[in-house]
């Protein structure tokens, strides 16, 4: 493996844009569209891949932080029943009494105080809680990514595309 290989190699593990790698590893390609070509070639090699792999393995025993941990959190936030965040009355829940996998799905909490009426006569009423939840539709899109679910989608569909077209000419 040359040392250019394996500098593609460090900065793809920085952000997986192998576009960007392999501009800094061959500081001589300028265009985004040699360069992305070229990188997903270089994506391709035996000993890249082999490389890369185990630098991954390092990552993970270094930061502890492993795939299953960041598919199960991802899983989380994917399948969150809502009803979950609230009583049978239909009151949210208080913190400390919604479960860690519904957590885990929560980017924030917020309380509004509530006020009636104005100046000197402005009451306090009550308040508000404010949940906002992580994006599901993302985690799901990244759970999908995962497990390559939408390569297959995208290929079916320019099928029935195809598939669609030859049905109108013949028609």
């Amino acid at each position: 493996m040359t040392d250019a290989q394996k500098r593609f190699c460090d900065e793809y593990l920085i952000d997986l844009n192998a576009t960007r790698a392999y501009k800094v590893a061959y500081p001589n390609c300028k265009k985004d569209e040699t360069a992305s070509a070229a990188g997903s070639r270089m994506l391709g090699n035996v000993k890249v891949q082999e490389y890369i792999a185990g630098k991954q393995k390092e990552i993970e025993k270094r930061t502890e932080v492993t795939q299953d941990m960041v598919i199960k959190e991802l899983a989380k936030i994917a399948f969150l029943d809502i009803r979950k965040l609230y009583t049978e009355n239909g009151q949210l829940r208080n913190v400390a009494d919604i479960d860690d996998d519904t957590a885990g799905a929560i980017s924030s909490l917020e309380t509004l105080e509530e006020y009636d009426g104005y100046g000197d006569d402005r009451e306090k009423i009550g308040d508000t809680q404010k949940v906002k939840l992580l994006d599901k539709t993302k985690a799901l899109e990244l759970l999908g990514k995962h497990l390559g679910m939408f390569n297959d989608i995208n290929v079916n569909m320019k099928n029935a595309i195809q598939v669609e077209l030859v049905d109108d000419v013949n028609e």
